[in-house]
């Protein structure tokens, strides 16, 4: 059969079931199908494209064949994956599945990429495999980050309160919340576990006046924050330590953790959650921050996703509760919880914005197989949070005999009066 011809049915069946607004499709040929006002253009690169973008039909598989330039995304990519969401959404005629499924397999094979996949050695969680998949996450270095984070290089969910204002201000919001929360105030040492880029640390050594120690695995990240910390005059209040948190020892007023549990695993959680009281002083609070998922099978995560292989090696996400559970079991009461799913899903908009307008110089930084991999992750993500697949939680956890304190003070900075 022509693969012309089937490519243009197989295109038509998938605008049947996710129904408009559709994306156009442009074949190897230069033959374009869908509307002309379409926001995006599926490109095939090749006759056996849309076999290596639908079969077997999985995230991995789909992203793979982005990532190896079978198929290129023009336009707005969030418009195209919004676009497969509701093809994942929408229930299937059996019928109609199956006959997909058999016009699919009749284009010609595509080669396959397997071989290129990173693989990781070791016990799943144990600390040197810990390390390598930070590094692995890292590897694109300092310079790819820049291209898409807020000058403060804050790598987490900011907190918006419009969702017209710039990143750099909801993200300058978050620090101050995140401080509020834990009440921190002058003489106080504070621990930031998963430091980045020492955004956190920075802000609340300069602003509240705390002692801090920010830990990272990553030897790109601390290098840097050790930089900034310095031009800001306030090495001597700020220390950044290349470790695990297995693996540091001290006493403090307060700990964040930010972006790090989803890196835990299911099964530490409560040796994570007990491991910060340990290091927690009476009185003190921890405020947790990660993303959960609503999938609630025990079976996830045994399968490798795009995601999982290619951008968060041995990263887990769990339902809300399965969090909490392990925190409580660990001796702490949760005090606030906070869901802020849709600032993400903003956040998430601004970094691939960001990302696209300085294509040239991340490609420079890093290399195009980077870019695209960075490029479909962030914008699936902005999707997942936005249809309500993922969450990510804010939690504020104290010891059981903590007297009430929390709400007396305004979360809010001042420029949000």
């Amino acid at each position: 059969m022509d693969p012309l011809k089937l490519s243009h049915d197989i295109y038509q069946t998938l605008v049947k079931i996710a129904g408009p607004p559709a994306v156009a499709m442009r074949a190897w040929d230069g033959t374009t199908w869908g509307p002309d006002d379409a926001a995006a253009t599926i490109v095939l690169c090749h006759p056996a494209a849309l076999r290596s973008l639908l079969l077997p039909p999985t995230d991995l598989t789909a992203g793979e064949a982005y990532i190896n330039d079978d198929v290129d995304l023009e336009g707005d990519i969030l418009a195209v994956l919004e676009f497969a969401a509701r093809l994942e959404s929408v229930p299937r005629r059996r019928l109609m599945a199956l006959r997909l499924m058999r016009t699919i397999r009749q284009l010609p094979e595509p080669e396959r990429h397997e071989q290129a996949r990173p693989m990781m050695r070791g016990r799943r969680h144990g600390k040197r495999r810990d390390r390598e998949a930070v590094s692995h996450h890292y590897d694109a270095g300092n310079e790819f980050f820049r291209q898409f984070l807020d000058p403060d290089l804050v790598y987490s969910c900011a907190y918006f309160l419009s969702p017209d204002e710039p990143l750099e201000q909801a993200q300058r919001r978050k620090l101050d919340v995140v401080c509020r929360k834990l009440e921190l105030a002058s003489g106080m040492r504070f621990l930031d576990v998963g430091c980045g880029w020492g955004s956190l640390v920075l802000h609340a050594a300069a602003e509240y006046g705390v002692e801090a120690i920010g830990i990272t695995l990553s030897a790109e990240q601390a290098e840097l924050a050790r930089e900034r910390i310095a031009a800001a005059g306030l090495s001597h209040r700020v220390t950044i330590l290349r470790t695990d948190y297995r693996e540091l020892h001290g006493k403090f007023d307060a700990i964040a953790s930010i972006g790090m549990v989803e890196h835990v695993g299911e099964r530490q959680l409560k040796r994570y959650f007990r491991r910060l009281g340990e290091m927690l002083e009476p009185g003190g609070q921890v405020l947790n921050h990660g993303i959960t998922t609503r999938d609630r099978s025990r079976r996830r995560g045994r399968k490798p996703t795009f995601v999982s292989t290619y951008v968060f090696p041995d990263g887990e996400l769990v339902p809300i509760e399965r969090v909490v559970g392990p925190a409580e079991r660990a001796g702490f009461e949760v005090r606030d919880l906070e869901n802020l799913r849709m600032s993400y899903a903003r956040t998430l908009r601004h970094w691939v914005a960001n990302l696209e307008r300085n294509r040239e110089a991340a490609v420079e930084a890093a290399s195009e197989k980077v870019y695209r991999i960075w490029r479909v992750y962030m914008a699936g993500s902005a999707i997942a949070f936005e249809r309500g697949g993922i969450s990510v939680y804010q939690m504020l956890l104290s010891k059981t005999d903590r007297p009430w304190r929390y709400g007396r003070r305004r979360l809010l900075a001042a420029d949000d009066e």
